[in-house]
């Protein structure tokens, strides 16, 4: 691990810029192995020195969580010659801090990607055998039927034959060309291909909400938000009770109404 000047290290590991680094110095908030600090410029082993800033190790800050609003035509993906990557999207200050997206969503799709530089933490979202589910409203091309409720449940059979994890699916009670499904997997097009493998076409898909945690309305498209350390348990939290809930159909439609009808 490179030995590094101390500002430097704070700088990339945290929200702090080198001015408000010198002004925690001056005011004795940087510990270097339990010694206070004087200058900004000292060397520091990254690797084995204990830096703490406000009380706070660096990896308490280093792990960072965003949730962006992803817009149609971006690639969730940390480089691409040909499309624009979600990465590109960020703001100046957030390209250089080794975020990349938790999961994928189609190139065509939009809404909630999570942005993180934890990869434990991604892990725990992608794996099915953890029970993250994934909410996404999807705008038919043909009515929606009342057998698509029994076959999901039962996992869908793909045109290559593989089978989809059981899921669950509603129809928007708005609208009879709008559905809501619930995904504990992310097969490549997987929602384009189950409502294909039941003879209906996906027009449009919108992620709204992972886990318990849900797409902050006030985003723009190509926006991010950070989440807090303290949000993130509801990201893993188990969401099997309410995805019928009069409250979950209110959140619903409030998204619906400020996507496209």
């Amino acid at each position: 691990m490179p030995i590094l000047r101390l500002d430097r290290f704070i700088s990339n590991n945290t929200e702090y810029s080198r001015s408000q680094i010198k002004d925690l110095i001056k005011h004795n908030r940087v510990l270097v192995d339990n010694v206070v600090v004087k200058k900004s410029d000292i060397k520091v082993d990254t690797e084995r020195s204990n830096i703490l800033v406000d009380g706070k190790t660096i990896s308490e800050f280093g792990l960072r969580y965003y949730m962006m609003y992803k817009p149609s035509g971006v690639v969730c993906s940390t480089d691409d010659s040909k499309s624009t990557t979600v990465i590109d999207l960020l703001p100046e200050n957030l390209k250089d801090k080794n975020l990349f997206p938790a999961g994928r969503l189609d190139k065509d799709s939009e809404g909630f990607v999570l942005l993180t530089n934890d990869g434990d933490f991604s892990h725990k979202i992608l794996s099915a055998k953890n029970h993250v589910a994934k909410y996404y409203i999807v705008r038919l091309a043909r009515p929606f039927q009342a057998d698509y409720i029994e076959k999901f449940s039962k996992g869908i059979e793909l045109s290559n034959g593989e089978v989809c994890l059981p899921s669950r699916v509603i129809q928007w009670e708005g609208s009879q060309y709008y559905a809501v499904i619930e995904l504990y997997e992310g097969k490549y097009h997987q929602i384009k291909r189950m409502f294909a493998s039941v003879g209906n076409h996906v027009e449009y898909l919108f992620r709204f909400q992972i886990g318990n945690l849900a797409l902050n309305q006030n985003l723009t498209k190509g926006s991010v938000l950070e989440v807090l350390h303290k949000e993130l348990p509801e990201i893993l939290k188990n969401t099997d009770t309410k995805f019928f809930e009069k409250d979950f159909q209110t959140k619903i439609s409030s998204f619906i109404t400020n996507i496209e009808l």
